[in-house]
C-alpha cells in the first residue's frame, strides 16, 4: 500500500511518500481502509522528534474511512493514517453519522473533541466566562470559541493578521488581538477592564505562555495544550500563587477519550452540532496523500486558517 512515513526525524523534507506493507490487525484492531486524514501540529511533533515515536512509522493521527462490512468510521489518537489502510484499536472507532462525509470526519475527530474536553471538562465554560483563546483562527482555536459562544462565554481571541481576526470574530469571538502588532496582554487587560479572563486555552506555548499568566484573573486557569512555538521552559511553580493562585493544567486528548462513554459523548455532540450548523468546520486546504509534505510546511509557517485534509489514493 502507498504511505507517508518517516525513517528519521527533521523537517519536511524527511516525508517519504512510497510503498509499506500492509497493516495486519491484532488483537482489538480493525482494517480501515482510508479516504481522508486529517494534519495535525501533534504530527509535526512526532516528525521533528519533539514527541517520541518508534521508527520507521507511518505518520498521521486521525482518519476516516471503511471498515471491510462497508461501515463508515473515524478515529483520533491511533497513529497511521498518512496511508491507503490502517489497523486501528476497535476502541477508538466511532460511526459516522449519514450526514457527515469523509473529509468532514477526518477534519473534526482529533481538534473537534480535543476544542470539546477544553470547553466541556478542563475547564467547563459557563455563561459570562472570559476565555483567551491563541492561535483562535486555527482548526482546534476556531472550534473552541464556537464552543465556548455556545457555552454563553465571552472570547476574546489572539491570531497574527487581520484576516485571521475576522475569522476569530465570525466565530463567535467578541474581540480579536493581533499579536504581532499590539501588546496583547495590554490589550486583554483592558478589554477586561485589568480584571483578567477566567480561563486561557494556549496551544502556542513557548512564545505566549508565561506572558498568558499574566492575563488570568486571581484563581484564573492556564490551559496549556500545545505547543507550536516550541515547549515551555521549566520554570519555579511559586510564580502561580504569586500571581493570583493561579492554576496550570496540561491535559491530552489521549486521556479524555480513553472511557468509551467519553468518547460517544465528545464524538456525538461533535457530529450532531456540525449536523446542525452550530458548528462549522473551516477545512483550508485538500491535498493528494503524497504532498503531505507541503501540508507540514504551510502548517508550520501558519500559513493555514483552518485544517488541512489528505486524500488517500483512490479516494476521489
Amino acid at each position: 500500500m502507498k504511505a507517508v512515513y518517516i525513517e528519521e526525524t527533521g523537517g519536511p523534507e524527511v516525508l517519504q511518500y512510497g510503498d509499506r506493507p500492509m497493516p495486519q490487525p491484532g488483537a482489538g484492531e480493525a482494517l480501515v481502509k482510508l479516504a481522508a486524514s486529517g494534519v495535525n501540529f501533534t504530527d509535526i511533533s512526532q516528525r521533528r522528534g519533539s514527541v517520541m515515536v518508534p521508527l520507521p512509522t507511518i505518520l498521521g493521527s486521525e482518519g476516516a474511512g471503511t471498515l471491510e462490512n462497508g461501515e463508515r468510521v473515524a478515529w483520533a489518537m491511533a497513529r497511521g493514517s498518512y496511508a491507503e489502510y490502517a489497523a486501528v484499536p476497535t476502541k477508538l472507532l466511532v460511526k459516522i453519522p449519514d450526514a457527515i462525509d469523509f473529509r468532514t470526519a477526518a477534519a473534526a475527530m482529533l481538534q473537534g473533541m480535543t476544542a470539546h474536553y477544553l470547553t466541556h471538562s478542563t475547564f467547563p465554560l459557563k455563561k459570562n466566562h472570559i476565555a483567551l483563546v491563541h492561535a483562535a483562527a486555527g482548526g482546534t482555536g476556531r472550534l473552541i470559541v464556537q464552543m465556548a459562544t455556545m457555552l454563553g462565554a465571552r472570547v476574546i481571541a489572539t491570531v497574527g493578521t487581520e484576516a485571521k481576526a475576522q475569522i476569530a470574530k465570525e466565530a463567535g469571538a467578541s474581540d480579536a488581538i493581533l499579536y504581532n502588532r499590539q501588546n496583547w496582554v495590554e490589550e486583554v487587560k483592558r478589554l477586561t477592564d485589568s480584571v483578567g479572563v477566567d480561563v486561557a486555552y494556549d496551544s502556542v506555548g513557548q512564545a505566549t505562555f508565561m506572558q498568558g499568566l499574566d492575563c488570568l484573573k486571581s484563581r484564573g486557569m492556564m490551559v496549556h495544550f500545545g505547543q507550536a512555538s516550541g515547549p515551555v521552559a521549566p520554570f519555579d511553580t511559586r510564580i502561580l500563587s504569586a500571581k493570583g493562585s493561579l492554576y496550570l493544567a496540561r491535559p491530552s486528548l489521549a486521556s479524555h477519550i480513553a472511557d468509551p462513554a467519553e468518547l460517544a459523548w465528545r464524538s456525538s455532540d461533535l457530529f450532531r452540532w456540525i449536523a446542525e450548523g452550530k458548528i462549522t468546520l473551516r477545512i483550508d486546504r485538500e491535498y493528494p496523500l503524497e504532498e503531505a509534505a507541503r501540508a507540514h510546511r504551510e502548517l508550520e509557517g501558519r500559513a493555514t486558517s483552518g485544517k488541512i485534509v489528505l486524500w488517500a489514493p483512490g479516494s476521489r
